[in-house]
């Protein structure tokens, strides 16, 4: 028989929620300070990804879903249209200008519609737009602040800058200009379409028929309905037209299409895998498991306070399902005064932090404001609820009406007494206060305990930085100085760009300086003899199969068989060859300017180690370098050389290939195989490397082109030296740029203080639901007792004796979480350790329970001041009075 009584089990909740204001007010705070851990948590998420995304389209040029690539006009034309494009952008590259005061700077020259321009962030601020059939041009404020032009509409601009490698000057007239974004990574000079028309036709350039296949081709960036599945609709609208972007061989139907790598969510389905979803869900676990900490203790102790009140209702025939319901109700109630206040202190919290986060991320600030993050913390913070509600409801639903009665705190009816001879302390008694409870005892000593754990691993994290591994990926030496384009990403070193010599001589005149070297680079034509296996390894990630099989034919062999392949080497003073990491061989034979022994350059991982799959040359290997001064150009398939005037990129349909005509062969011993630092290579992908000292270098190539000049200086001459290099790179000569170990000093001390905040914040957050915890634990513990308390007292136990038994209890709970702490610590360092070693190429582990030492004087006297505190406003009514309670 069902009996309608919804009404009567919610005014039972109700009155019972309104009677524990005390409970009620530190389930509040625990909710809501639940709410603001998963609030926080997910704004500075939300936040990142958010920043992170806007600074890869900043860094990308453009926040399209993706472009389609150097097309003919006839092809844009006929794809713009697609059903599946929701929006889409015409670009035309036109030049860049590489002297100075564009020689630290990537500027393009081109034509952008109004879309386009939309996309790249290159909406005029002020002014325009440039018009066609103008001389009009827009850029960004940088772009005029290098030219020396005011940011005044009507302005002219004279650029001289290479249109599929002619230079051409060119004077325009600013129509309208934007406010430079140091994010975005290329300036724009925006300009008409029919302006661009024009100086192809100036420079006898064909659209579609350039030589870097780039330059006055059609591209155009596209916009889908979502940025799901990009790579996949791109493909799509290729195939609706009958193009595809996937085999480059197949150049009548082939369009290079890019995916615009900035989005994240498109890239995390793309990346996402086993270990990635596991990943997420530990996170997402420990979240809910440190927030279910504090909300179970505290309806536990709700339950265990007010089982009496279950008991009684159990006698006028209260269900089991009723009571659950009834403790469910009010924590309904709780979590809708309790989840406001969180999601707004969490979301100030999140904010707070996201900001310091962001500026040692180095990317964009933003603070989210999507209502992701309220919707995933309500929803977590009322999942934590659930689950802390299922215990305490089943305790409440299984006591019987007389176990209720005489319950007091950790009793048990069916528990049988053990008699025991040994001396009753105040020691014992306090210890066997805390085993009435074990559940409560030992969630209070978990909650505490994973704060110190948690901050322990931070300061294991923060000490494992290694700044020496991290900064010597960057810089081998104080300070690097060479020609401005060496620093930049699409900076190939020629003679053009080496350092003079009387300019080195200047600046090693200045003060501080101890050593210093100098790295001669390759100006010239050098080739290596390899086998196919060899050559093929050292295309296989580059190009694919085909292609390598089609070079390969068309490759100058040798009588043996072996395939001519260019090779890159460097000529390097004592300092540099000083610097090399040797993995095998001996190479003190390479400083010796009489012998001919090299140095074999591989390549490292991630991590500092090996690839040992990633060149050919061997110890005790002899290997010829080709020194060639004049080419010429022959058809493989005749033997017929083609003209001295032959240019193969303006040849369509001719086979051609080259092959050293005046050369000299020069034969080596490999000494060593070595990795070279970032700072003092070429930077970029060449060939195979080898290394000489610098006199040999010279000697066998005929060549003394300086790259790089690097040195190192007294710590007290280091300000001086920074000064000193940015006055000359800036007004003295513009044509050089230099890098300073200083800078990654700073970015290092940076990451590491954005760890250590983060890590410090979130162990406060669990330490304050830790100490809220312990303070629950403590004061419900108290009031419970406090008939158990007075009949102590009434039979001679005093007020001193009583004050030292709880405080022995908070001190036991001390210890307990000092020894939980330091066991977890000790059992989880190395291996959290040696994980994250593998993680972080720059961490270096180092065991560490620093944290725990300096924490435990801090739970000591939180376990001597808590219990004391409590029990002076628990014990202001006499014995008599606290006898007479129920």
């Amino acid at each position: 028989m069902k009996v309608k009584n919804k009404k009567c089990i919610r005014n039972l909740s109700i009155k019972q929620f309104k009677a524990g204001k005390t409970r009620n007010l530190i389930a509040v705070f625990a909710i809501a300070l639940t709410t603001l851990l998963f609030t926080s948590l997910f704004t500075i998420a939300f936040s990142i990804n958010e920043g992170m995304q806007e600074s890869n389209f900043r860094q990308c040029g453009a926040w399209s879903h993706g472009s389609f690539k150097a097309m003919t006009e006839e092809q844009f034309e006929e794809i713009k249209d697609d059903p599946l494009i929701k929006q889409y952008g015409e670009r035309r590259f036109v030049g860049m200008p590489t002297k100075v005061p564009f020689n630290k700077s990537h500027v393009e020259i081109g034509y952008a519609d109004k879309n386009e321009a939309h996309f790249m962030y290159c909406d005029p601020t002020t002014g325009r737009l440039p018009k066609e059939g103008t001389d009009e041009v827009a850029t960004d404020t940088k772009v005029l602040k290098l030219l020396g032009v005011e940011p005044q509409i009507g302005e002219k601009l004279t650029l001289t800058f290479d249109v599929d490698g002619k230079e051409t000057t060119q004077t325009f007239t600013l129509s309208g200009y934007w406010e430079y974004d140091e994010a975005i990574v290329a300036n724009q000079i925006l300009i008409p379409e029919s302006r661009a028309e024009s100086i192809f036709k100036e420079v006898n350039l064909i659209p579609g028929k350039a030589t870097d296949g780039m330059t006055g081709s059609w591209n155009m960036d596209v916009m889908f309905k979502s940025s799901r599945n990009i790579a996949e609709n791109m493909e799509t609208v290729l195939n609706n037209h009958g193009y595809q972007g996937k085999d480059n061989l197949k150049e009548s139907n082939y369009i290079k299409i890019g995916v615009n790598w900035g989005y994240s969510g498109a890239q995390l389905e793309e990346s996402m895998d086993l270990s990635l979803v596991l990943a997420i869900v530990l996170i997402l676990l420990l979240i809910v498991f440190t927030g279910y900490l504090i909300i179970y203790n505290v309806f536990q102790i709700s339950v265990a306070n007010d089982i009496r009140f279950y008991g009684l209702l159990k006698t006028i025939g209260t269900t089991p399902r009723q009571l659950k319901k009834i403790i469910r109700q009010q924590a309904i109630l709780l979590s809708l005064i309790g989840i406001p206040f969180g999601l707004l202190a969490g979301w100030i919290v999140g904010k707070s932090l996201t900001a310091v986060v962001m500026a040692q991320l180095d990317v964009i600030n933003v603070v989210s404001i999507s209502p992701g993050i309220f919707i995933f913390a309500v929803i977590f913070t009322l999942l934590t609820v659930w689950i802390s509600c299922i215990r305490p409801g089943r305790i409440a639903s299984k006591v019987s009406p007389i176990e209720a009665v005489r319950y007091t705190e950790g009793s048990n009816i069916k528990k049988k007494s053990k008699k025991t001879s040994k001396k009753v302390s105040l020691w014992l008694m306090a210890k066997e206060n805390l085993g009435r409870s074990r559940g409560k005892t030992i969630v209070t000593i978990i909650s505490l305990s994973l704060a110190v754990v948690l901050l322990n691993f931070t300061v294991l994290f923060t000490k494992g930085f290694d700044m020496d591994k991290y900064v010597s990926n960057f810089v081998s030496t104080d300070f690097v100085l060479a020609n401005a384009s060496y620093f930049q990403s699409d900076g190939i070193f020629e003679k053009d760009k080496a350092l003079l010599p009387s300019d080195i001589e200047y600046i090693s005149k200045q003060k501080g300086i101890t050593d210093s070297c100098k790295i001669y680079g390759k100006t010239s034509t050098v080739q290596e003899f390899i086998t196919e296996k060899a050559y093929r390894n050292n295309y296989k990630y580059s190009l694919k199969k085909e292609e390598i099989d089609k070079r390969i034919k068309l490759e100058e062999k040798t009588k043996d068989g072996r395939i001519v392949d260019r090779a890159q080497i460097y000529g390097m003073e004592k300092l540099a060859l000083d610097k090399l990491k040797v993995w095998e061989g001996d190479l003190s034979k390479v400083y010796d300017p009489e012998s001919r022994n090299i140095a074999a350059v591989y390549d490292e991982d991630d991590y500092g180690k090996l690839k040992k799959e990633s060149r050919w040359a061997k110890v005790g290997d002899k290997i010829t370098l080709r020194y060639v001064e004049e080419m010429e150009y022959y058809n493989p398939e005749t033997g017929k050389v083609y003209p001295k005037d032959f240019d193969p990129s303006k040849q369509s349909g001719v086979v051609s290939s080259s092959r050293a005509k005046k050369y000299k062969d020069v034969e080596y011993t490999v000494s060593a195989i070595v990795t070279v630092p970032k700072a003092l290579s070429y930077r970029y992908y060449g060939a195979n490397e080898f290394i000489l000292n610098d006199k040999t270098f010279i000697q066998d190539s005929g060549t003394d082109s300086i790259m790089l000049y690097a040195f190192n200086t007294t710590k007290k001459s280091n300000s001086a030296m920074e000064s000193f290099l940015k006055d000359y790179t800036t007004n003295q000569n513009q044509e050089y740029d230099y890098e300073s170990k200083e800078k990654y000093v700073a970015e290092f001390e940076s990451m590491r203080s954005m760890f250590l905040l983060m890590g410090g914040a979130l162990s406060f957050i669990v330490g304050l639901i830790g100490v809220l915890n312990f303070f629950n634990a403590i004061l419900t513990s108290i009031i419970t007792r406090k008939r158990e308390f007075a009949m102590l007292q009434s039979v001679g136990m005093t007020g001193k004796q009583l004050k030292t038994m709880l405080v022995y209890e908070g001190l036991y709970y001390a210890l307990g979480v000092g020894v939980l702490s330091l066991g977890l610590s000790i059992v989880l360092n190395p291996f959290i350790g040696k994980t994250i070693e593998n993680m972080f190429w720059f961490f270096t582990y180092k065991f560490t329970i620093t944290s725990i030492l300096i924490v435990m004087p801090m739970f000591i006297l939180l376990g001597i001041v808590l219990p004391l505190v409590i029990y002076k406003f628990v014990s202001k009514a006499t014995i008599v009075e606290r006898l007479r309670e129920n």
